[in-house]
């Protein structure tokens, strides 16, 4: 995320919560397997090297990328990118094996990857689709931002080669893009207008070497949000074909003067007519007008019975709202971590598969003073990867089981206020989740700015005991469900 569009006043408290069932939670042995109450994942760190398969012991799997995104394809390979920055590319990584082994792919923006002058880098998203090409394979689309537009780079043969497309989106002077597939060579991006602040929804219908379809996710009543919001992710649901566009922002056109409003209104903008134009909804508007849900960032998701699900965060508590009528009303806000482990819930993610059956992650520390936000949190706040799942999340008052699911990924402070961050950046804005369809089971990518040094995860150059928990030790690792229920 290279800024963010409102500088309010961040506070607040707000949700319905229900009971959840924190479980204990212990590290077995060494920091390759987290394990709690018959969950375990399994650890280790990605290799920038196109080729290496990871997790081995050569000492071959470093990397200094951070801000990842992960999806699977319905054949049940996963597929992951991470960031360099803004100009040094993009990397990538095809799961097997259920996710316990990760190749490092051809750079997605190989054309230029290398050159002093290599677009893209920033700000990474993927998207698989739901349907084979005329080869028999899905479609594989990861998007990076240049700054000046957007990256699409398209794989038609399962991640062996990318093709790239540098000006994906219609207008020029982008931030914070997100990407979405459809059928077998649709794809869709959405993305913040920078100098207006307005979402547009760009759509390619041959696989993303142009995008001619454009829209915005604002309806008429809503054009006071242009300016006045925080962008989300996009989904769009393979069976009817509605497109889900999320985002918070302020409640109404009188507010555009409040300098303390925070986007304290979670939206979500659907589509029936493919990304054309969009029907604005409110998930849920907290009364508390200096709440904000815009660090970063509100999140949607689809199971495969069509449900919504909309996650997000008020800088303490992580919540989620259900709509079983395509995103027209919505559940109240669900409470989903639970302390003492998780006090502090930021930067949430989450994937859903069959009716009902959802998963959440979020960076989550112990650490909460009522006072300062995570930006100020002091050394002694440890964050971890937490992992929740509810296999009843469209019925009132089911619950979440919480475990850990990775070893100690950072300490301290955490800044979300993407480029302007004058404090620690080192988790940057988000990270993800996704389940093989078949199993249900989950792989989860996240960045790292630990020193470790073990054969899952070595130590790249210029990450020392000395420089650990800095930006010299930035990476981006894996955590693969290896056992308990999937969904």
């Amino acid at each position: 995320m290279l800024r963010t569009s409102l500088r309010r006043t961040l506070s607040g408290l707000s949700g319905l919560a229900i009971s959840l069932i924190l479980v204990s939670v212990w590290i077995v042995s060494s920091a390759s397997t987290v394990s709690a109450s018959g969950f375990a994942f399994s650890t280790y760190e990605l290799s920038s090297t196109t080729g290496v398969v990871c997790p081995n012991t050569s000492g071959t799997c470093t990397n200094t990328a951070a801000e990842p995104a992960i999806r699977a394809d319905k054949a049940g390979h996963f597929y992951a990118s991470s960031e360099n920055g803004l100009g040094a590319g993009t990397l990538a990584w095809k799961g097997t094996a259920n996710g316990l082994h990760y190749t490092a792919l051809q750079s997605p923006d190989s054309v230029s990857h290398g050159s002093p002058f290599a677009p893209g880098g920033g700000d990474t998203d993927l998207a698989v689709a739901p349907m084979k090409n005329s080869a028999g394979q899905y479609n594989v689309y990861v998007a990076s931002l240049s700054g000046a537009n957007v990256d699409i780079s398209t794989s038609k043969d399962g991640g062996k080669t990318f093709s790239l497309n540098p000006i994906g989106a219609t207008i020029s002077g982008d931030d914070r893009e997100w990407i979405a597939a459809d059928g077998a060579n649709k794809v869709c991006i959405s993305y913040h207008d920078i100098a207006t602040d307005n979402i547009i929804v760009n759509c390619s219908a041959d696989a993303g070497k142009t995008f001619t379809q454009v829209g915005q996710a604002f309806d008429t009543n809503h054009l006071f949000l242009t300016d006045n919001n925080e962008i989300g992710n996009l989904m769009i649901d393979p069976k009817n074909h509605y497109v889900y566009q999320t985002f918070s922002g302020i409640a109404n056109a009188n507010e555009i003067s409040c300098t303390t409003c925070g986007t304290h209104v979670v939206y979500m903008a659907v589509s029936t007519d493919g990304g054309k134009t969009f029907t604005d909804n409110v998930v849920y508007a907290n009364p508390d007008t200096t709440v904000n849900y815009g660090h970063q960032f509100v999140n949607v998701s689809l199971d495969k019975a069509g449900n919504v699900y909309s996650v997000y965060s008020d800088n303490h508590n992580l919540f989620y709202s259900y709509s079983t009528n395509h995103g027209t009303t919505w559940s109240a806000p669900v409470q989903v971590n639970a302390a003492p482990a998780s006090a502090t819930a930021i930067m949430p993610w989450s994937v859903a598969n069959n009716a009902g059956h959802l998963d959440i992650v979020w960076y989550g520390t112990s650490y909460y003073d009522g006072v300062n936000p995570p930006d100020n949190y002091p050394m002694s706040a440890a964050w971890y990867v937490f992992f929740a799942q509810n296999l009843s999340a469209t019925t009132p008052g089911s619950t979440f089981t919480q475990v850990q699911a990775t070893p100690i990924n950072h300490y301290g402070g955490v800044c979300e206020s993407g480029v302007s961050c004058t404090g620690n950046r080192d988790l940057y804005d988000d990270f993800g989740i996704a389940a093989n369809p078949g199993t249900g089971m989950a792989s989860i990518v996240y960045s790292d700015d630990q020193y470790i040094n073990d054969p899952n995860d070595p130590a790249a150059s210029g990450c020392t005991s000395s420089t650990s928990n800095t930006s010299s030790c930035d990476h981006t690792s894996i955590a693969t469900q290896t056992s308990g229920p999937g969904i």
